[in-house]
């Protein structure tokens, strides 16, 4: 008889155990155990292209970019990221390669194209970047706007990008699930044009590459064909066969400032640009989005960390208890 009473909790156990086991390797592969950020204003390539772009992944561009990667799906948009560079950036990452970061799994974001969804930007204005950050860490951002005259319809080499960076900010404050990175755009472009991003972590050994396409108008408060007055991070599609947009994003304002001649690298503390942050952050009604960061609002990657988790919890806490009351057995 004690046998029998034995036996089955054993089975239980052993059952639960079998349920626990698929869903903790579940929960690692709910998402990258390092993914850690993108710019989503202005929306970069690989979030505009994830399952979290919402409509700007059925552009064009994307779906040719996903075609390229052999039909994968950006879904590890906040993944791009190689170890070991160390400030290397030019030695290691290829001409040509750039937007990837040399990465087989990204290789569809180096596709030289016109029409990558973008965002319409002042030469010279204020212009506060959204990061997203799926797992906050310290290091530097360094952000690179090609030169004047840069043609994206050729492959993005580093010598289309200046040698230094015309705005670099350390360790940034968060606000939410976003770092807001103050800068001062270069007064001296026009046209078509890739903002290079690099995120070099301090408390990691990796690296973070990411292209943002933007688009200047070519005169100042010109209404051109690229869509808005100029005003700088308005996030209006410009790709050709943008769909409809969503209204109520978020949507970073600025304020011009052609003071700035930004020719130098604008070096600031993270903290000191959390009051012109604020502002970006306040939701636009009826705003044209090419950028917004649509999983902010709908918990795109997180919520599936959490429900996994919950789900493995609660299975490892059936198996504790059944695991005590056969001990006491």
């Amino acid at each position: 008889m004690t046998t029998h009473r034995r036996t089955l909790p054993a089975a239980a156990l052993a059952g639960t155990a079998a349920l626990a086991a698929p869903l903790l390797l579940m929960l690692s592969a709910a998402g990258p155990a390092q993914a850690h950020g993108a710019p989503t204003q202005p929306v970069s390539r690989a979030y505009a292209c994830s399952p979290d772009g919402g409509s700007l992944a059925g552009t064009a561009a994307c779906r040719a970019a996903v075609t390229a990667n052999g039909g994968a799906p950006f879904t590890f948009w906040d993944n791009l990221r190689v170890a070991n560079v160390n400030g290397r950036d030019r030695a290691v990452i290829p001409d040509g390669r750039l937007c990837s970061g040399g990465l087989r799994d990204y290789r569809g974001l180096d596709l030289a194209r016109s029409d990558w969804p973008s965002t319409t930007l002042t030469p010279g204005a204020r212009l506060t970047m959204t990061y997203r950050s799926t797992i906050p860490h310290t290091g530097t951002f360094k952000m690179f706007l090609t030169k004047p005259g840069y043609d994206p319809t050729g492959p993005l080499n580093w010598s289309d990008l200046p040698d230094r960076p015309f705005a670099e900010v350390k360790d940034p404050a968060m606000t939410g699930d976003a770092y807001r990175i103050g800068m001062t755009l270069p007064s001296d472009r026009t046209g078509r044009h890739v903002l290079y991003t690099i995120w070099q972590n301090s408390s990691t050994p990796d690296t973070y590459y990411s292209c943002s396409d933007v688009v200047f108008p070519e005169e100042k408060g010109s209404k051109g064909g690229t869509g808005g007055s100029g005003s700088s991070g308005s996030a209006t599609p410009t790709a050709g066969a943008l769909p409809a947009a969503r209204s109520g994003a978020a949507e970073p304002t600025a304020s011009a400032d052609p003071s700035d001649p930004a020719e130098q690298p604008e070096q600031a503390a993270g903290t000191g640009r959390a009051a012109e942050s604020a502002d970006s952050a306040a939701p636009q009604a009826g705003s044209t989005v090419a950028g917004a960061p649509v999983a902010s609002a709908t918990d795109g990657t997180g919520s599936r960390h959490l429900v996994a988790a919950g789900a493995a919890a609660v299975l490892l806490a059936v198996v504790a208890a059944l695991a005590l009351r056969l001990r006491r057995r």
